[in-house]
């Protein structure tokens, strides 16, 4: 019996490694392999969470506003509801926007947004004044768009308009109120 007890000392002085020292490496081997699995988990969540941030808002796409010939003879402003696509981040909206179609003093189309460029109300052309006028605060606006009278401090909007295939196309935006100058926002 005493030599199977001394068997069993040399086999684990000879292997050169105690119990202790086993169990903190493969503690050390199961932290370091913990990391790595929750670094490589977490990469796709902080890409979801960051998305919105990185990805640019989408430019807005033309949309049609009606046949070129119909606006050949106009003798005032026209409106027409046109359909727009907006993507921000996850969400994707179509939303309907009122323009009215019209010509400058030279007799070029023009496409005018329907909002006041005061606050924001939606302008309608009225056919007895041959003027828009603001319900909201009263501003007055020709039928090309310039400035009549009231708070508004510039005519109203016009829009980046092309022709495609016989089709008047606009690319609706918003513009910054109470500003005199034309500004972008959106």
């Amino acid at each position: 019996m005493a030599e199977g007890a001394g068997h069993s000392e040399n086999t684990s002085l000879g292997s050169g490694s105690s119990p202790a020292s086993r169990r903190s490496f493969l503690g050390a081997l199961l932290s370091v392999g913990g990391l790595v699995v929750g670094a490589l988990l977490s990469v796709p969540l902080i890409r979801f969470a960051l998305f919105p941030l990185l990805r640019r808002t989408t430019e807005l796409k033309q949309s049609p506003v009606g046949a070129l010939a119909e606006f050949s003879s106009l003798t005032e402003p026209v409106m027409r509801t046109i359909q727009i696509e907006l993507v921000d981040g996850w969400r994707k909206a179509i939303s309907e926007k009122a323009v009215y179609v019209t010509k400058d003093s030279k007799g070029q189309l023009r496409v005018l947004t329907s909002v006041c460029p005061h606050l924001g109300c939606t302008v309608p052309w009225n056919k007895e004044k041959d003027q828009f006028i603001c319900p909201c605060h009263g501003a007055t606006f020709a039928a090309d768009g310039t400035r009549v009278s009231g708070p508004s401090l510039r005519g109203m909007d016009t829009l980046e308009t092309s022709v495609q295939d016989g089709q008047l196309q606009v690319r609706f935006q918003y513009f910054r109120q109470l500003v005199s100058d034309k500004e972008i926002i959106g």
